[in-house]
């Protein structure tokens, strides 16, 4: 089987699999919409009124998005690395052409495909429910290069919980673990103005950062901030979280 066989097949499989799994597709949409309703529509945002939702509902794009960009790759991922493990399919994996780069690239390719699909449905969300303007330019394009990368990137983190973990229910505590501080302290919710400033420099330290400021820098122009620079360092990044990922995943275990 050549390359684009193997890694077509397993995404194949990986996809059906998902699907079946009604409760999963439906957290996936369910949980940002939620979060939408609430923050955007019944909490709402206060422009100069102060406080934690004083900015434009557009500043907060980002932050819906990285809803489901942070914690469906981590808990799915992670989850699945940690199911092979106890069904021992990491051994069987070893006996087939497929690599482990090839099977992370498969079900990395899956959660693009899902989370793109639950993107738009946010952005037309937040654009309809909280009244967001959008300005439609030629950098707006931008946003599916960080969704991509920021998916990926999650994904590579994911394979590391999973190997990491000793179960599925260590991977979703763990994953919970670190999604939630990052959602907060990643420039998504939270303005860096409303935190202490000895914390603020540590921002930058999480990769969510770079996802956030780029989006935003493309869906809220007022915010500031270079599209391409945070895209490159978002790219860098990915690069080095998948890797990190595929070498973890076992070859048996």
């Amino acid at each position: 089987m050549t390359l684009t066989a193997r890694v077509g097949a397993e995404t194949t499989a990986a996809l059906r699999s998902f699907l079946r799994r009604r409760t999963a597709v439906f957290f996936t949409f369910f949980f940002p919409v939620i979060i939408i309703l609430i923050f955007g529509a019944l909490v709402g945002t206060q422009p100069t009124g102060g406080g934690l939702f004083a900015e434009p509902p557009a500043y907060y794009l980002p932050g819906y998005l990285a809803v489901v960009v942070l914690f469906t790759p981590l808990s799915r991922v992670g989850s699945e690395v940690a199911r092979h493990r106890a069904g021992n399919r990491f051994e069987k994996l070893a006996t087939t052409p497929l690599s482990r780069t090839e099977w992370l690239l498969s079900h990395t390719l899956v959660n693009v495909g899902i989370i793109g699909v639950a993107a738009l449905v946010i952005f037309a969300l937040v654009v309809v429910v909280t009244g967001a303007e959008i300005p439609l330019t030629a950098d707006l394009a931008l946003v599916v290069p960080f969704v991509a990368l920021a998916v990926a990137l999650f994904c590579g983190l994911g394979a590391l919980l999973g190997r990491i973990a000793d179960s599925q229910d260590g991977v979703i505590a763990a994953s919970n673990g670190i999604a939630v501080p990052l959602l907060f302290l990643s420039e998504t919710f939270v303005p860096p103005s409303l935190l202490p400033a000895w914390f603020v420099p540590a921002l930058s330290l999480s990769p969510l950062t770079y996802f956030s400021r780029g989006v935003r820098s493309v869906t809220y122009p007022a915010a500031g901030g270079d599209p391409l620079s945070n895209l490159a360092v978002l790219a860098a990044l990915t690069v080095v979280f998948f890797a990190a990922g595929a070498v973890a995943l076992p070859r048996t275990d």
